[in-house]
């Protein structure tokens, strides 16, 4: 799957998590401008380990931190 399949699919993934409706970009921040607490992050974690059957260590969850690098990220994981 190319970037910009993977990316909208987890934009579609992440809008029941975007609770205050904030416009999201490549550099949106998950802590920062979407204001998820630890335990939103597992759950969208989750959602999209489910949705691309791969799993992200907990060491690379903690380099990620804006929505591009995590688009970056599950791409790699694809292969």
């Amino acid at each position: 799957m190319d970037r910009a399949a993977t990316a909208a699919k987890i934009a579609a993934i992440i809008e029941p998590f975007n609770k205050k409706g904030v416009e999201i970009t490549e550099a949106s921040t998950f802590a920062g401008d979407l204001e998820f607490d630890s335990l939103t992050v597992m759950d969208f974690v989750a959602a999209i380990e489910d949705e691309f059957d791969i799993i992200i260590s907990m060491n690379q969850q903690a380099e990620i931190e804006n929505y591009g690098q995590l688009i970056d990220a599950v791409v790699k994981l694809q292969g």
